[in-house]
Order: structure tokens, then sequence, then C-alpha cells
């Protein structure tokens, strides 16, 4: 059972979500981290009997955070306490909201370009600063530049004075590119944020997209991790974006941080959102063995297409995410075009195929663009043979 071979792109070009209609009708959208599948048949008969039933109140969590707990023991071995899981709205605003409880406007929140860009938006327009400690060329997370950003961040504001809060956003398997950060790593980045008094919250969205030979470690289960935050969703996983819906988990040492968030006031899942992630979790691990496998082909099949059609262009071997970092600096060098700092313009005006911009994504982005190939094979293909009309002419 694969679902990336359910559909064609003539069906995906009926679609009216933001990925299939924002750019020209022949333009191939290989960008926003949709997937081109349909949906698990549980999760479409929960919704088909919701609608039937007029079932469109308010959300309710227990069931969510039930299946989540029963889908993290499955997965990952991970005990979750029910008790430290709290229901909101998406990803997004529950890293935002988290940040905001434990520092000031002009205050730092370190991420590591290059990464997700709504890692830089949705802070700074909440008043935060953000500080980048830039990956290695080999997309891991270099810890020289991590203690200097700590260093830098927390540094008070005048001599002798106290100390500035940080936060860290870490993102864990990363976006772009597909890193998944063994728990080695976690424990270094917990000992740093520890001796430097930063603040970690781990947006842990592409969590059950993990591909053979590479393990997924939640970051608040690891040495020191305690003490930090992680958010979950089921909306990559299972390709539920129009049904927001997350879970913020605390780690046992973050107990105080938790009861903060609670005091206050947060915006809340959709009811969708919970449904639908409640029966994604409990009822749909065949139908997500059988994505994952179908996107490790993907991933491979990319690599050998870039290889030997695209000179001059390399892929990430992503271990996680099917969100690939293609890098186009040497496309010159192999006797192509120059494609600057964003290869997706030209690529979209002469090859008529839509990545997302790399200079988006921070420190590291010039020169490369982001490919998302949770695509049928035939899409795959043919989003690369329009790539190669503008790299390989």
């Amino acid at each position: 059972m694969n679902p990336l071979t359910d559909l064609t792109l003539d069906q995906l070009r009926s679609r009216t979500s933001v990925k299939w209609t924002r750019y020209d009708a022949d333009a191939l959208p290989m960008w926003v981290a949709e997937m081109d599948v349909l949906l698990a048949p549980a999760i479409r008969e929960t919704l088909e009997r919701a609608i039937r039933d007029g079932d469109t109140g308010y959300p309710g969590s227990a069931p969510m955070i039930d299946a989540f707990a029963g889908f993290a023991d499955r997965r990952w071995g991970w005990n979750v306490d029910g008790a430290a899981v709290q229901p909101v709205q998406s990803v997004i605003t529950g890293y935002v909201d988290a940040f905001l409880l434990v520092t000031e406007p002009g205050e730092e929140i370190i991420v590591t370009p290059p990464v997700y860009p709504p890692f830089y938006s949705y802070l700074t327009q909440a008043g935060r600063v953000v500080r980048e400690a830039p990956l290695t060329e080999e997309l891991r997370l270099d810890f020289d530049a991590l203690e200097e950003a700590f260093l830098a961040a927390t540094a008070p504001r005048e001599p002798g004075g106290p100390a500035r809060s940080a936060g860290f956003l870490l993102c864990n398997p990363h976006n772009p590119g597909g890193a998944v950060h063994t728990r080695a790593e976690l424990e270094a980045v917990a000992a740093l944020a520890a001796t430097h008094g930063v603040r970690v919250v781990s947006d842990e969205i592409h969590a059950p997209l993990v591909y053979s030979g590479s393990t997924f470690t939640p970051y608040t289960t690891v040495a020191g991790g305690e003490t930090g935050l992680a958010l979950h969703s089921a909306s990559k996983a299972f390709n539920l974006a129009a049904m927001p819906g997350a879970m913020l988990v605390a780690g046992s040492a973050a107990e105080e941080w938790l009861a903060i968030y609670r005091s206050g006031t947060h915006h809340w899942p959709t009811h969708y959102g919970t449904l639908t992630a409640a029966v994604a979790y409990a009822e749909c691990d065949a139908w997500l063995d059988g994505l994952v496998a179908g996107l490790e082909e993907n991933r491979d099949a990319l690599a050998e297409l870039v290889a030997e059609t695209l000179p001059g262009v390399s892929v990430s071997h992503n271990q996680g995410t099917y969100l690939a970092w293609l890098d186009f600096r040497g496309t010159s060098d192999a006797g192509g075009p120059d494609l600057g700092d964003d290869p997706s313009e030209v690529l979209y005006r002469d090859g008529r195929v839509v990545l997302n911009p790399g200079p988006s994504f921070g420190t590291g982005g010039a020169g490369h663009a982001r490919l998302n190939f949770a695509t049928p094979p035939a899409v795959l293909q043919e989003g690369v043979r329009r790539i190669a009309t503008v790299v390989a002419p």
C-alpha cells in the first residue's frame, strides 16, 4: 500500500488548496508541505460521519491526547504523560506562545538555518529578535555556532547586569533536508542550554516521517531535555493541514513552564483537527507505514534523477521529512547557467516548476531551493525533467 500512487496529475490539478492555485495553471507545484495523497480511509470515514451527523461543535481534546500517547509508545517507546500535554491551535502558535511566556520583547530566540521560514516571521512579529546559529554544510547542528549564539543571546545588556532570557527553537527532524538529530546531538543541545540558561522548544511535527537507518528521539526524553517543551501534530504525516490541531508536550521538569502557559488564554485546535488526529494516531499505522516506504522510494529516485540529469546540482539525503534541499551553486561550473541566489525564480519562469526559494530559509539558503517529493513517482519525474530543461538545456 503506497498512498503516493493513488492519484494522477490531472486529478491533483482539480484541488483548490493554495499549493494548486497560487501559481499559473501550467506550472508544476512542488513547494509547500502538502502531500499529493488521498486521506487514510479511517480519517475520511471519520470526517464523512461527522459531516453527516452535523458534528460541527467545539473540540474535545481527550481522545486526541490518549491516541497520541498510544502512538508515541508504539512508534518511539515514549511514555507520554497525558497530564503534561496541552492542546494548541497549531505548532506555530504553540512555539510563539511558549516563548512569549519566558522572554521579553527585544530578547532573542536562536534558530539553526537554513530552516523553516516561519521560525523567523512569527517570532519577529511577536517582538522577539531571531539570532542564527547556522547548520554545517552537511545540514547538521553546529555546536560551536550554537554555543556562540547562546552566549550572545544571554549576554547582559550592560556590564555587570543580569543575563538576558533567551530561547532556542529546535527543528527535530530538520526542515529542510531532513536531518534526524541523534540522541547524542540532542543531549549536547540540552547541556549547552542548561549551561547558558536557554529555554528550548522542539518542533517535532515531522517526527512520524523517518526513514530506515534513522531513529527519531523526542527532545524531552534525553538527559537534560526534560526542562524543554515539544510540539506534535498529525498535520504533516497524515496530510491534515486543513484541520489545524497540535499538542504542546512538557518535559518532566518543565511543569512550571506548562503551568504558566495554562494560566493564560490561548487558541484551541479545531474540532476536526482533534477528531482527525485522534483517528490518525489510533488507527492509521498501516497507512503511515505504506506512506513512509513510498516516500523513501521517492527520496532514492530523486537522488538518482538529480545525479543523472541535473549536472552541478546536489540534493540532501533526507533521513526524514519529504522536503529535500537542492543545491544549485555548481550549475555554472558544470557548463550550465548560473541560477543566482534564488534558483526558484528561474525554475518557475523558464521550467514551469515551483520550488520554495532558498533565501527564505535564512543563512545558507542562497543558491538553494526546497523540493517536496511527497508526490506520485510520475509527477516527481516530471518535476525533475522540468528542472533539467533549465539546468541542462
